[in-house]
């Protein structure tokens, strides 16, 4: 299969926008309906094996798949806790509007299912309370979920600073996107970093922020921290790390065509003689 590469026509007309973008921490990065116009079902990746009766046609096997792989608390760090609200609504995601605030709205139709989880590491050891963040999203096609990952690059160029919420804003953002094979990318069909700052109405600022996505076939995982006082970029990095893994691991693991089983040869007949009960 040709590689998508977020969307690199996209790319070849937004220069500027292949590195840098924005998104808000805990959703998926596309907020309108998908601009491309590929498959209508599951495309194949290149990355996973995968079994076609594995990949979800449906909003209802799409939704079972997602919470089957979506973090815990404790993939963090047994000091995670779970925030208030815990889980987003999962017939809405969170869309940059036209005055770069984000907000909620409903799904749109090339989305099967997505679903946001909010953690915290508490206060500790002189380090403010870490908000941490994953997403699952599953499109109908490959082509639609490498959209959404196009998007995320074209959102810095019109709202280089962006208001999660009263008191809460996003600046300095920059991502680097890498497409299968690029700069060490061999375990998904494209991977997104994003950094900036971070400052909230309860932990001051500018902080840390970052945010990580790769897109593997029609499924984009996404995992986010916002800094607070003695949190450091690479301490970030570091954190997310494991549990992103994890959430790609377990994708594999739902989609991956299984070898054929394997049936026992019979067993050799036994050979009746002297001394064998034989009379």
């Amino acid at each position: 299969m040709a590689r998508l590469g977020c969307a690199a026509a996209v790319c070849g007309l937004l220069l500027a926008g292949c590195t840098s973008g924005g998104d808000g921490p805990g959703r998926p990065a596309a907020g309108t309906e998908s601009g491309g116009t590929g498959s209508t079902g599951p495309s194949p990746t290149a990355v996973v094996d995968a079994d076609p009766a594995e990949l979800p046609r449906t909003p209802a096997r799409a939704a079972a798949l997602v919470r089957d792989i979506i973090l815990q608390p404790s993939a963090f760090g047994p000091d995670t806790v779970r925030r208030a609200p815990y889980e987003s609504d999962p017939r809405r995601w969170a869309v940059l509007g036209d005055t770069c605030v984000w907000e909620q709205r409903a799904l749109p139709a090339d989305v099967l299912a997505s679903l946001t989880r909010h953690y915290e590491i508490p206060a500790r050891d002189g380090k403010g309370p870490l908000s941490l963040s994953a997403v699952v999203t599953v499109h109908r096609s490959a082509e639609q979920a490498d959209w959404e990952n196009a998007e995320v690059l074209e959102e810095m160029m019109r709202c280089p600073s962006q208001l999660l919420g009263p008191g809460e804003v996003l600046r300095d953002l920059t991502d680097v996107p890498n497409a299968l094979g690029d700069s060490g990318n061999g375990f998904t069909d494209d991977f997104l970093a994003e950094s900036g700052t971070y400052t909230g109405a309860d932990v001051g600022g500018p902080h840390p922020y970052v945010w990580e996505q790769t897109r593997i076939g029609q499924f984009t995982l996404a995992v986010s921290a916002r800094g607070a006082k003695g949190w450091s970029r690479p301490g970030l990095l570091d954190l997310l790390r494991a549990p992103h893994a994890t959430m790609r691991a377990g994708l594999r693991a739902a989609i991956a065509r299984r070898p054929p089983a394997t049936t026992a040869p019979p067993p050799t007949p036994r050979t009746t003689g002297p001394g064998d009960g034989s009379r």
